[in-house]
């Protein structure tokens, strides 16, 4: 925690310094700081409303949504005991999607309330449909994985079909699909608030008790810990956060199993540290994956899911085949 929180707390800084400043107009540094701390900042009237009504909310809501990410990822590895586990691999996003375009099609009016709602319980039914394809066809990560897979194909074809008895909606149910913060606002980051505060501190109170469950459940029974009420509260807070990100942002892959285990390269196992230090990496990782899809090939922007596939494809990669030669 000592390496690891300076560490992490540095990048996030960089990235949203980083993220304020730099795009297809660039803002001065000493201006963005003295603006930030409400001093004069000599910035014109339209650099002000640059910096305050575009960059900053889509900063924030890319480190907020990048923190869900991974502190979701991190539990589904914590309570599963499994180091592949991701909210897109296992079904949570896919699901947390086709609960969003459910509400988009038919409540597309007034759907702030509901979005999240509708998406906390897709991702909560693609996790457990995952998790019991899993235990039913064998034990190991790479079966949990293939189970992911499968409900996530599944679920996106229901949502493919739920698209089309909703045209009109159609591109923002594709806004969706591809992941990114172009419609980034301070009323969405309210609105996804309540959400994020609920499932991150249950996440974070529930680290001592996951490292416990790692020793195993008799293992737990005997410290006093019921290993089936704490999966059931990290589960559905891990669906939670995957599903308020899900609702602001879209599908965005591989967050929640690249920043966990970089964090335990750097500081170590137990959750009690993996938890807070995924959420700040995680935060850092998506603003400075949102730079690059808004500034490689400005003017025009990449879809955010499409960098962090990029980046986190063969990190999965080399994941799966390092946890095969531990296997082995």
């Amino acid at each position: 925690m000592r390496r690891g929180l300076p560490v992490t707390l540095a990048l996030l800084v960089a990235s949203v310094l980083g993220g304020l400043l730099v795009g297809a107009v660039p803002l001065p540094a000493g201006g963005v700081l003295r603006a930030l701390a409400g001093l004069p900042s000599g910035l014109a009237p339209i650099d002000r409303n640059l910096l305050f009504e575009l960059r900053l909310p889509r900063v924030l809501m890319g480190a907020a949504v990048g923190g869900l990410l991974a502190v979701a990822g991190a539990g589904y590895q914590g309570v599963l005991r499994n180091p592949l586990a991701d909210p897109y691999l296992l079904g949570a996003a896919a699901g947390a999607g086709l609960g969003a375009t459910v509400v988009i099609v038919y409540a597309p009016v007034g759907p702030d309330l509901g979005i999240p709602l509708a998406a906390f319980a897709g991702a909560l039914c693609g996790v457990l449909l995952a998790y019991g394809l899993g235990r039913s066809a064998g034990s190991g990560p790479a079966t949990l994985v293939l189970a992911g897979v499968a409900v996530s194909s599944f679920l996106a074809a229901v949502q493919t079909f739920v698209q089309q008895a909703g045209v009109a909606e159609l591109q923002r149910v594709y806004s969706w699909i591809l992941g990114g913060l172009g419609g980034a606002s301070w009323h969405t980051l309210l609105v996804m608030l309540p959400y994020a505060a609920v499932s991150v501190t249950v996440l974070l109170l529930h680290g001592r008790l996951l490292d416990v469950l790692s020793v195993g459940d008799e293992e737990s029974a005997a410290l006093g810990v019921n290993a089936a009420r704490v999966r059931l509260i990290v589960l559905a807070a891990a669906s939670l956060a995957t599903a308020s990100a899900v609702a602001a942002s879209g599908l965005i892959g591989f967050v929640g199993i690249v920043v966990p285990h970089l964090v335990r390269r750097l500081a170590g196992g137990s959750y009690r540290i993996v938890l807070p230090l995924s959420f700040l990496g995680g935060a850092a990782f998506l603003v400075l994956a949102d730079l690059v899809a808004r500034t490689v090939v400005s003017p025009g922007e990449l879809p955010l899911g499409v960098v962090t596939a990029f980046v986190g494809a063969p990190f999965f990669v080399l994941v799966l085949r390092s946890t095969r030669k531990a296997a082995e």
